[in-house]
């Protein structure tokens, strides 16, 4: 008999990469005539080559959420709704992480599963307060201050800028995307990148080349910084063993009446390509490795970042990475959902370089809002 081979595509990196091979492995133990081949790329290669290609080519997908607009307009996944069991997917979207289950409903559909969750939450070194007797901060003001100390590291590539503009016009009181001509109201905007300039200038400049996992590889490897108080989490950083050393994750800080600010959700969601050969392993693969009881053993324990929320509340997780499902929990919750439409990816490719450019001293504000609001009626083809 011959073997079937189901071929899968995710990112490079230990959480990306780790908990599919191993439920791959076990998938195989299970059933000896499927064998399930994971290949990584890099983040930047998932936006040079269009999911909707890969899917000619792969069977099991990871993408992210706002890309379920393309995913509705072309049908290149499979509508998992018409697939798996009511029930199974009632389960997962009662125990999504903030809203993930549901960030992968568009139009009607069920386009991929939530394996993973994951959104901007704060990180520090506890053993460096510990050791100079500093408190860690809980509201942007002291941000500000450890900052202006040197302390404080966060992510600044064009991508994270983006998110964080996302999340600072909401500190400013108005949220994205409620017009189709621009992404926010000009005053909004102008306060935003205000704010912006204000933290990411008493940073260093080396920042604006780093994406999380650079800036949680520099904070665990050497002790020149403390903080960060966002960047998207990595739960690998907070277990003992995966790094020099260990990161302790928290939820977001304060800034005015006592509100915490509000990211941008991430994670990511496995999806079944229509042009499967082998659709029906493929399904079985999908609903097996996001069910609630992998999500929470297997998933987690092979470095995983599960999307099922009995897996974040689950106590041996918890022990196993310093609290982080519990520590960021909330901050999940409170997340922003960003748009899905069909063409939205266009705008997240590039809106953020003119955000970085004014960030780098290159542009000035309203340049900048000008050529955000340009990328955005292009992407909604206005």
């Amino acid at each position: 008999m011959e073997k079937i081979i189901l071929k899968g595509i995710t990112w490079g990196h230990s959480r990306g990469l780790l908990p599919l091979q191993a439920y791959a492995q076990r998938f195989n133990e299970l059933n000896p005539e499927v064998e399930i081949v994971w290949k990584k790329r890099t983040l930047q290669e998932f936006a040079d080559f269009p999911i909707e290609e890969l899917t000619k080519s792969y069977d099991l997908l990871i993408i992210d959420h706002p890309w379920v607009g393309c995913a509705a307009a072309t049908s290149c996944v499979l509508p998992l709704d018409r697939h798996l069991p009511k029930e199974y997917l009632i389960n997962q979207q009662e125990n999504q992480v903030g809203r993930s289950h549901d960030s992968y409903f568009f139009g009607g559909h069920q386009w991929a599963l939530a394996i993973d969750a994951a959104t901007p939450v704060a990180s520090y070194r506890k053993d460096l307060f510990e050791k100079n007797k500093t408190l860690i901060p809980d509201t942007w003001s002291g941000v500000l201050e450890l900052a202006k100390a040197g302390k404080v590291a966060a992510p600044a590539i064009p991508i994270d800028l983006l998110m964080n503009f996302y999340m600072f016009c909401q500190f400013h009181g108005q949220i994205p995307f409620q017009s189709d001509r621009e992404v926010v109201d000009h005053y909004t905007g102008l306060k935003a990148l205000e704010t912006m300039r204000g933290f990411y200038g008493l940073l260093d400049p080396q920042f604006f080349n780093a994406n999380p996992i650079k800036v949680a590889e520099i904070m665990s490897s050497s002790d020149d910084y403390w903080y960060c108080p966002f960047a998207y989490g990595y739960s690998n950083y907070s277990r003992p063993g995966y790094a020099r050393n260990i990161l302790t994750y928290g939820n977001l800080v304060k800034y005015k009446d006592n509100q915490r600010l509000r990211s941008t959700l991430g994670g990511t969601g496995l999806a079944v390509s229509e042009f499967s050969a082998n659709k029906d392993w493929a399904l079985k693969y999908a609903q097996e490795i996001v069910s609630e009881s992998n999500q929470i053993h297997e998933y987690t324990a092979n470095g995983g970042q599960p999307g099922h929320r009995k897996a974040w509340l689950d106590e041996r997780n918890n022990l196993l990475t310093q609290n982080f499902f519990s520590n960021t929990i909330q901050t999940l919750d409170e997340s922003f959902i960003r748009p899905r439409y069909h063409g939205y990816l266009h705008f997240q490719d590039h809106a953020g370089d003119p955000i970085r450019d004014f960030l780098m001293g290159k542009l000035d504000a309203d340049a900048v809002l000008e050529k955000v609001d340009k990328i955005y009626k292009k992407s909604k083809n206005v």
